[in-house]
């Protein structure tokens, strides 16, 4: 068992994966055969729909989940993850997909790509301090590629109070958080500011507000515990100390 949720029981069969289908199953499917074609070699290959109606891709081995964290603690493995998510974007460019994605219904623009939506250290493969694969698509989505910048940015620099990086996330002591954010934006090959990370915590927080009010999940169960209302008060830490991050 890789995940066991209400609302998503995701089970590892073999060399396969199974994850229960989503109304964006479609888009992301068309996304993750685009990158096979591409030969883009970090994305897990689509294999079809079991018995079960449940979704088949291929099973990525190394250490992922929250083995991730302790990954980009490390710089090399923060730069690493840097450069793979500039691959990704080279390899999603000038794609644009028939089917609909989650919280999105309007067309992409010329200056949008596929986003990944959700590129932190815990949805990525590790081999050491290497990522090799990155799993977990269902939050792809149609945005600016600063926009998965800015959220890799929210979690590798990280946005979070000093004694959350050292009890919770494998800091040995408060990371420098400007230069990580620098050495990150430079591996990808952008700049990137504080407000341009604070933004994409509104963008996503609002649309895991839309989806709740939907009756999606896990949106719904985040609002019912008080999750929305924590990343709320996560934005106001942002705003309250963009210092750090200078």
């Amino acid at each position: 068992m890789l995940q066991d949720k209400p609302h998503r029981q995701v089970v590892r069969v073999g060399d396969t994966v199974r994850r229960p289908l989503q109304p964006w199953s479609p888009a992301v499917h068309e996304l993750l055969r685009h990158l096979e074609e591409a030969g883009f070699p970090y994305a897990p290959r689509v294999l079809g729909i079991d018995g079960e109606g449940r979704e088949v891709l291929t099973y990525v081995d190394g250490e992922s989940g929250p083995d991730g964290w302790a990954k980009v603690v490390d710089e090399a493995g923060l730069v690493a993850m840097g450069r793979l998510l500039r691959d990704y974007h080279e390899a999603v460019k000038g794609f644009r997909p028939s089917a609909s994605w989650a919280g999105r219904t309007e067309p992409m623009t010329e200056d949008e790509v596929v986003c990944h939506g959700d590129f932190g250290p815990w949805n990525l493969v590790w081999h050491g301090n290497q990522p090799v694969g990155i799993i977990d698509w269902d939050y792809a989505w149609p945005a600016r590629p600063v926009h998965d910048v800015a959220y890799a940015l929210e979690y590798v620099a990280p946005f979070r109070d000093d004694e959350t990086c050292v009890r919770w996330l494998r800091y040995p002591a408060p990371p420098d958080r400007g230069r990580r954010m620098a050495l990150f934006a430079a591996a990808y090959g952008m700049a990137v500011d504080v407000d341009e990370v604070i933004a994409q915590q509104e963008l996503v927080w609002r649309r895991a507000t839309l989806l709740a009010r939907q009756g999606r999940q896990p949106q719904a169960g985040w609002q019912a515990s008080g999750f929305l209302d924590e990343t709320a008060e996560r934005i106001r830490w942002s705003r309250a100390n963009r210092a750090l991050f200078a």
